[in-house]
């Protein structure tokens, strides 16, 4: 099973309001991506924790139906 870009977008934006979101489909199987993401969330957090906030964010589907996920996380 793979994760469509829009549900990924949705799963983010629900955890995240605030958050810009772009999103690259690597490979165009809808199981690769690249994602830059900006949120107040972010703020005063280490990159490893802004990363755990968006794995949060992703209930799961990390490693299952979403394969390959690149972030980039900005402080807003």
């Amino acid at each position: 099973m793979t994760l469509k870009l829009e549900e990924i977008k949705k799963l983010i934006l629900d955890a995240m309001p605030d958050a810009e979101i772009k999103i690259q489909d690597l490979a165009g199987d809808d199981n690769h991506y690249s994602a830059t993401i900006k949120s107040k969330i972010f703020s005063g957090k280490s990159k490893i924790e802004q990363h755990k906030l968006v794995y949060k964010a992703l209930k799961g589907k990390m490693g299952n139906e979403l394969h390959a996920l690149s972030l980039n996380t900005i402080e807003r």
